[in-house]
């Protein structure tokens, strides 16, 4: 594999009309949803598990991964999650639909009440991965935003703090609040001094919208490999020692995220957090998860009312 400077080392300004919208609320706890493809009994149980523990779930989409048709998804959870106070968010990748497809999962979701998408590229299909397989790529992220907007849709984006080039980072969610992006969630980072300062240099660049900041969830080897695959991405290295090699990595994985939880939500601009990773990769990465909500909300009332967390 070559390596080299990033090609992509410009900024691509948006160059359609700025959107304006309302002020969007974001949740304090976001939580990566995971379950068994085309499971709809796995699909109800994940969401038992994590109901009450966050304010809305996020629905991944992957290329290795396939999974129900968005709109189904958003339906199994809308049903799964009545009366929690839970809300879905659905991944809508441009990789494998082009245009017209992608407005029919828009208004498929709009007309069931699932209001806020999160919209992406979308990663390209590994060489290896379905080879008789064409890829689309008939929108691109901030495009697609610009289409949810336009369909009075909350769009939500990831951005990666650490992902070259890192300087146009910040300038480059600006561009996607022009777009229509009403809320961004970042990928974790191993330090949260730099998502201060991320946060910092977006304020200045006319960053806007509330941000949510990414907690990341392991308890063993396997699933805080997972949290490292992509480019820009990597762990803490002391605190993944810290939580591998404990007596109870499982405690010592909930408590790693809580602190770091902590640390985030105390960064100005930051309005909440996603609960981010598989957390397990032996099962019961729901619960872990559902725990790590729990103690962040329950830190979060014990300082509304003035007791020391």
């Amino acid at each position: 594999m070559r390596s080299g400077p990033c090609i992509f080392d410009e900024l691509v300004p948006w160059g359609g009309p700025v959107a304006t919208r309302p002020p969007v609320r974001a949740p304090l706890v976001l939580t990566d949803f995971s379950c068994a493809p085309f499971d709809e009994q796995d699909v109800v149980r994940t969401a038992g598990v994590l109901a009450g523990s966050c304010d809305a779930v996020l629905v991944g989409e992957h290329q290795n991964k396939p999974d129900f048709p968005p709109t189904l998804m958003g339906r199994l959870l809308l049903d799964a999650l009545t009366g929690s106070g839970v809300t879905p968010w659905i991944t809508l990748s441009c990789r494998d639909r082009n245009r017209v497809v992608l407005e029919q999962e828009l208004r498929g979701l709009r007309s069931i009440g699932a209001d806020t998408v999160m919209c992406v590229t979308g990663d390209g299909r590994g060489y290896d991965v379905r080879p008789d397989v064409t890829q689309t790529f008939d929108l691109d992220g901030p495009r697609l935003v610009a289409l949810a907007a336009s369909l009075d849709m909350v769009a939500a984006v990831p951005e990666t703090p650490t992902a070259p080039p890192v300087n146009a980072r910040p300038r480059r969610l600006v561009e996607k609040q022009k777009a229509g992006a009403g809320i961004a969630v970042l990928n974790h980072v191993p330090y949260p001094h730099t998502v201060a300062r991320f946060m910092e240099s977006g304020r200045a660049a006319g960053l806007t919208i509330p941000v949510i900041a990414a907690v990341a969830v392991f308890t063993d080897t396997a699933s805080a490999a997972v949290l490292q695959g992509l480019p820009g991405l990597e762990l803490d290295l002391a605190v993944t020692q810290r939580v591998l090699g404990a007596a109870d990595p499982v405690e010592a994985g909930i408590e790693a995220a809580v602190e770091e939880a902590r640390a985030l939500l105390s960064i100005d601009g930051i309005e909440g957090v996603n609960i981010s990773g598989s957390a397990s990769a032996s099962g019961g990465g729901a619960a872990i998860k559902a725990e790590v909500g729990r103690r962040v909300k329950n830190l979060c009332v014990d300082r509304t009312r003035g007791e020391a967390p």
